[in-house]
């Protein structure tokens, strides 16, 4: 029960922070996020930093750049869109680490199937990640150069897409077969 209520209240917060378009209300919540972590806060903000940084920077880039050209650039709106991303995910690390997702969805069977298969994927290419990056460190004589992993990273991303889609479809048939979808 406690992890359904937890569940309840974090999707009533990502609604008010997606409704919320007040810089400093914002900034409340990404602190009160970090008072909920308590210990605890220097690691999930910056896990929730490293998991925004290269798209909230490619949006920003852009947005700046086009805003630039244009002439009108609203660099409050840039610092909103940034920090209630960062809150948002912020708030999600914080509930990952503190919930059971099981037994939040254990109210639905549905909803309980669906966490299992995407559990399973999640723990299926976290494996073979693991695999890949194994193998190319013990393939490699020495230490790699900037290229050598980017194309590894590519390869590895062509994979997991590959990979992803079939796994998908596969699941997606066989739903189907059991009457999931009806």
């Amino acid at each position: 029960m406690r992890d359904r209520l937890f569940l309840l209240v974090y999707l009533a917060a990502v609604v008010t922070a997606t409704l919320v378009h007040a810089i400093p209300l914002l900034a409340a919540g990404l602190a009160l996020v970090a008072l909920l972590a308590w210990r605890r806060a220097a690691a999930v903000l910056r896990r929730a930093l490293l998991a925004v940084l290269v798209f909230n920077l490619l949006i920003s880039v852009s947005y700046v750049i086009v805003g630039l050209v244009r002439g009108d650039l609203a660099w409050d709106y840039l610092v909103l869109i940034n920090l209630r991303v960062l809150l948002i995910t912020s708030m999600t690390f914080l509930l990952i680490e503190r919930i059971n997702a099981f037994r939040a969805l254990a109210f639905s069977p549905t909803l309980a199937y669906l966490l299992t298969l995407a559990s399973t994927q999640l723990l299926t290419f976290r494996r073979l990640y693991e695999d890949m990056r194994l193998a190319l460190v013990s393939r490699s004589l020495g230490r790699l150069g900037l290229r050598q992993l980017y194309r590894h990273g590519a390869a590895s991303g062509s994979f997991f897409v590959d990979r992803a889609l079939s796994s998908a479809t596969e699941s997606a048939q066989a739903m189907r077969s059991r009457g999931f979808f009806e």
